[in-house]
């Protein structure tokens, strides 16, 4: 799995906004689980204040005391899952994105091990749980949601895994990394095709 992303992402140009907002910065973890890789992902507390019982990847505004978003991104995992940042390789940023709250977001593709263990702090996080990357590579979307910005028209699958509703900035984020890795070819521009 290092081999893929390094080679993958080493080419990858992301997309940079510059645009001037407070930052975030968020993880998208992938196993290295032979044959089988996943990506982790979190259902959000339904007792905080923004994003609540939304999935979404480890990640959070950038504190003061951040040298760098990548920093953001590892101590925001390890608040919400536990997730030591000696156990993350930092492979590549993906694009950033922008929240509806006025946050631009930078994700960060991290490796982490397939066996390893994590606890979601109650505080923030309702559950924590994994996607084989295989299931996403068809794009079996439940839905499709058109959403307007920047002058563009963007069209977002919303995924269902089992109870989880994968949507939103989770969905573009993970768009953003099929393409990229996978060359999936899910055009966020042109409605899919019925």
């Amino acid at each position: 799995m290092r081999e893929l992303l390094t080679r993958r992402l080493a080419n990858y140009a992301p997309r940079q906004l510059a645009l001037d907002y407070p930052e975030a910065g968020i993880l998208l973890p992938v196993t290295d689980a032979p044959g089988n890789p996943e990506i982790v992902f979190t259902l959000r507390s339904p007792n905080l204040s923004v994003h609540s019982g939304q999935v979404a990847f480890p990640g959070g505004k950038r504190d003061l005391s951040d040298r760098t978003l990548v920093e953001t991104a590892l101590r925001e995992s390890h608040e919400e899952i536990g997730l030591e940042p000696g156990q993350v390789e930092i492979i590549a940023p993906l694009s950033q994105v922008m929240s509806r709250y006025g946050i631009l977001v930078t994700p960060y593709v991290g490796l982490v091990p397939h066996d390893i263990s994590l606890a979601a702090n109650p505080d923030e996080i309702e559950s924590i749980f994994r996607v084989p990357i295989e299931f996403f590579l068809t794009d079996p979307r439940e839905r499709t949601d058109t959403i307007p910005f920047l002058d563009q028209t963007y069209h977002i699958p919303c995924y269902r895994w089992g109870r989880y509703e994968i949507w939103g900035l989770s969905a573009v984020v993970l768009v953003d990394f099929l393409n990229a890795v996978y060359d999936a070819s899910i055009d966020l521009l042109e409605p899919p095709v019925a």
